[in-house]
């Protein structure tokens, strides 16, 4: 798992150098490809129950799942990618939103939010806790700020499969689901909008976007459950 982490972490580090103005979604998978490829693993993704790419790109208004292309970056937009690892048989996940050149303060708010409730919610997988108590961190935190959470695509365990039980939501009370006990292997990743929650998938039936068409933030890690503070196998900045 650490590992795959690491390659996850890599190319994800990486991937600063080629997200800018100009750039099209198309040649960030290319590169991302490349970069897990050259380090020894193999895209998660591609294939999954039919995904067509290698990583999700998710521009502006696109939660999760946006499918590479020709479409290039513009001065202003936010990128989120998504990227999955397989090594030796072990996944790592992780979700990053960058912004490509000058951003507008409620995006990069928005960035700044859902990042630290990514973390609010790690903070909460220690052992003795349950899962439901990352989701209530996640979501408190970003309501706070006028923010809402996607109820539609939720986090969840992560090890010899790209997704397993338990599922972790990022809404909800506390003190619910499953108890987290040491050496379980989370993926928590929340997904803000900046206006509803509500989600719709377009035609390709991949590329979730907002219903009121307002921008979306997506961070992840995936993460062990230790005694006294969850160990992020993803983490690269």
């Amino acid at each position: 798992m650490s590992q795959a982490g690491q390659i996850v972490a890599e190319v994800m580090r990486s991937l600063k150098e080629v997200i800018r103005v100009g750039a099209t979604t198309k040649e960030i998978e290319r590169f991302a490809d490349n970069q897990i490829r050259s380090l020894g693993g193999k895209s998660a993704f591609k294939g999954y129950r039919g995904y067509p790419s290698s990583i999700c790109a998710s521009i502006n208004e696109e939660v999760v799942h946006g499918i590479p292309s020709s479409k290039k970056l513009r001065e202003g937009d936010s990128i989120s990618i998504d990227l999955g690892v397989l090594h030796n048989g072990f996944f790592g996940d992780a979700a990053y939103t960058f912004p490509v050149g000058k951003i507008d303060e409620e995006t990069a708010l928005l960035m700044k939010v859902t990042e630290e409730a990514l973390y609010c919610g790690i903070d909460k997988a220690v052992v003795g806790n349950r899962v439901s108590d990352i989701s209530h961190a996640i979501q408190q935190h970003a309501e706070q700020y006028g923010f809402s959470v996607v109820k539609t695509f939720v986090g969840h365990g992560i090890g010899r499969q790209l997704h397993e039980e338990p599922q972790v939501p990022n809404f909800g009370p506390p003190g619910q689901g499953p108890r987290l006990r040491q050496g379980m292997t989370l993926a928590i990743e929340p997904m803000v909008n900046a206006g509803t929650f509500e989600v719709k998938v377009l035609e390709d039936g991949w590329t979730a976007v907002t219903a009121d068409g307002k921008r979306s933030a997506h961070f992840e890690h995936t993460v062990v459950i230790m005694p006294d503070r969850a160990r992020i196998l993803t983490k690269f900045n």
